[in-house]
């Protein structure tokens, strides 16, 4: 079996590391990941340059790119390796409710699936670099139970670890996603040359963290698996779209 993985922290980053440590006791694996932190960038591809493939001295491969990018120069661009199961992350941080809408990681893994290949996106619900032992052991587990009889069909799963102690992980649960109000507030500020700049700020508060969502079942200490599906349409507005425009002649 080959395994593709990417991120959108950097080929650099710790929770990419652990990723392919533990997918390598599974299988063949390569890397292809952004050469830099490319977090919220979500489906973007990079249209107005051109793209450098790059090997690292640790045998990873980096791109100038965004996550999606990577996913099409490994599928395109490295024909002698053809993935049966794209993995995505670790991230550091959680990706979970409406985050997932601009989260590279899960980017990456939605492009794979896109293209017809199973694919995970992996977070962990963490930035004090004191979990990635519940991370490793946590996808140890969902590897080694997934591979025992792997996907034949395309799947999109996004799963987020909690911070937690290996051993206080409650268990694993399927849930939805959670909502979380995006403030999205804008910081002004000057650059050195006194200019106005201006940052994204937080993502707001958590509006829905009842039991059976991810954000309500990881901080309980379950590990959390979302099935996710990339169809936007609004099936229940059809009929009611249907009949407004009824009779409108164009």
């Amino acid at each position: 079996m080959n395994i593709l993985i990417s991120n959108d922290d950097g080929y650099l980053a710790e929770g990419l590391a652990v990723l392919a440590r533990v997918a390598g006791e599974f299988a063949n694996v390569r890397v292809v990941a952004p050469e830099r932190d490319r977090s919220g960038v979500s489906n973007s591809l990079t249209l107005d340059r051109p793209l450098n493939l790059r090997q690292a001295a640790n045998g990873f491969y980096f791109v100038n790119g965004t996550p999606t990018d990577c996913i099409h120069l490994a599928l395109h661009a490295m024909d002698d390796f053809v993935p049966d199961l794209v993995l995505s992350g670790i991230n550091h941080g959680a990706n979970m409710g409406d985050d997932t809408l601009y989260s590279g990681t899960v980017a990456a893994a939605t492009e794979a699936y896109l293209l017809g290949i199973p694919a995970l996106a992996f977070s962990l619900n963490d930035k004090s670099n004191r979990y990635w032992d519940t991370a490793e052991a946590a996808v140890w587990q969902l590897l080694s139970h997934l591979l025992q009889q792997p996907p034949k069909a395309p799947i999109l799963w996004n799963v987020n670890i909690p911070a937690v102690a290996k051993e206080d992980i409650q268990g694993c649960k399927i849930t939805r996603l959670g909502r979380r109000h995006h403030v999205q507030a804008i910081v002004p500020a000057r650059n050195p040359r006194g200019e106005a700049v201006y940052w994204i700020g937080g993502v707001g508060d958590i509006a829905d963290r009842e039991q059976g969502t991810d954000f309500g079942e990881n901080e309980a200490g379950f590990v959390t698996i979302t099935p996710l599906s990339v169809d936007l349409t609004d099936f229940r507005q059809m009929g009611d779209v249907a009949e407004f425009w009824q009779g409108v002649a164009l």
